[in-house]
């Protein structure tokens, strides 16, 4: 079967996983980037205390390798079915808030827990499983979803929102994840008896599985460079909006933005996964990820025109976007398929903590100097040094004994 044969063939689960992975958990960090400026205002929170409010994602350390050897064993449909179901019910409940803040953060803890069953973790596998030769361009396709969805619904969020309320919005989402959600599942039904689940399903058990992972320099050199690269992580999922206005960008320049951010992430994802069935993907993770230590100083520099904003948060999106597709990439590669969302699981466990440390370091930062330029400075730097780890990959896999679960594929 050709490059582009392999999509066609298996263009029913995809499609679905698109959908699932658009409207699932990766949407909601969209929305909250959208909501905060409103709830900040009518329930006098301060960015701050915002901040320290993503530092509760910490959760998902512990779930998300669950979660991914969950679907190494039950599948992705019956995985997902978990947070398609928990998603909707947290936006309907987001609408209903009443200031405290500590309902916030129940909520956020819940969403971060049971919901990041619908995450590239999960839906990633219907990929690797079933596509090898086109599998770069299919990751990019799949991961593709959230931006697209984000792009086409950030200024009808905005003007929904603007005219009925940010609570109708919250009960809009509800309706629409919860509608998405279902199609998904539906698309992305397999029978049990391929020929690829099978291949696919762990042969050894936990205890067999994870020494043998973690003795694996490859293991060691993702997990560091995972911990650096997504320290800024905390501004683009939770805190872009109010980065932009405090740049002194208006409501509308703000959304503007943020499309800037999705066209760059929708495009960095497609570029990477192109370039990864073409070039060594070790040198594609490095220069993909390199871009933001650029973007995170502009932002921080007194530069701060239209202009030169959009080119910053452009090129803080097209590393976002690649990273979905390079780290899949990498752990088939160096893992293989048996054990691919096991392996995932603990990878997006790393950018979670990477990603609470640089809120609880945002926090931080902010309540010592009242802005966000020395964040964007230290980020700055260690997305730089985390992206040339990837460079180690080559040395890390010919010292690297070479088990059965890494060639497995």
């Amino acid at each position: 079967m050709g490059y582009l044969g392999e999509l066609r063939a298996n263009w029913r689960p995809m499609l679905g996983a698109v959908l699932g992975l658009a409207t699932g958990y990766s949407l909601s960090s969209y929305i909250v980037s959208m909501m905060a400026p409103h709830m900040l205002k009518e329930f006098g929170w301060t960015p701050a205390e915002f901040a320290y409010v993503s530092t509760l994602g910490l959760i998902s350390v512990v779930m998300l390798p669950i979660v991914g050897r969950l679907t190494d064993m039950i599948g992705v449909r019956r995985t997902a079915m978990i947070g398609v179901i928990v998603l909707p019910m947290i936006f309907l409940a987001l609408s209903f808030q009443n200031g405290d803040l500590r309902v916030y953060m129940a909520l956020f803890l819940v969403q971060a827990s049971l919901c990041i069953t619908t995450t590239m973790t999960v839906y990633s596998r219907v990929v690797v499983q079933y596509i090898e030769k086109a599998r770069g361009l299919a990751l990019a396709l799949v991961a593709s979803g959230p931006p697209l969805v984000g792009l086409a619904g950030v200024h009808i969020l905005e003007q929904f929102v603007a005219d009925h309320g940010w609570r109708a919005g919250y009960q809009a989402l509800a309706a629409f994840t919860l509608a998405c959600g279902i199609i998904a599942l539906l698309m992305i039904r397999e029978k049990k008896s391929t020929a690829a689940e099978a291949a696919a399903k762990p042969k050894r058990r936990a205890l067999e599985d994870y020494p043998t992972i973690i003795a694996m320099p490859a293991f060691w050199v993702l997990l560091f460079a995972l911990l650096l690269v997504n320290l800024p992580n905390t501004i683009v999922l939770f805190n872009l909006a109010l980065l932009m206005k405090a740049n002194g960008m208006t409501d509308s320049l703000a959304a503007t933005m943020l499309q800037a951010f999705f066209i760059g992430q929708l495009a960095g994802r497609l570029i990477s996964g192109l370039a990864l069935d073409r070039f060594p993907s070790h040198l594609v993770a490095t220069f993909s990820m390199l871009l933001p230590s650029a973007g995170l100083w502009m932002i921080a520099s007194s530069m701060d025109t239209t202009p030169v904003l959009a080119v910053s948060v452009l090129l803080i999106g097209l590393a976002f976007g690649a990273e979905g597709d390079i780290i899949g990439y990498l752990v088939v590669r160096n893992f293989g398929v048996g054990i691919y969302s096991s392996v995932m699981g603990l990878m997006t466990a790393a950018t979670s903590i990477s990603t609470n440390i640089g809120g609880i370091a945002l926090g931080l930062t902010l309540d010592l100097t009242g802005n966000y330029d020395l964040f964007m400075m230290i980020s700055g730097a260690t997305v730089f040094v985390g992206s040339l780890l990837f460079l180690l990959l080559p040395l890390a896999n010919r010292k690297a004994p070479q088990p059965a679960l890494a060639s497995a594929e």
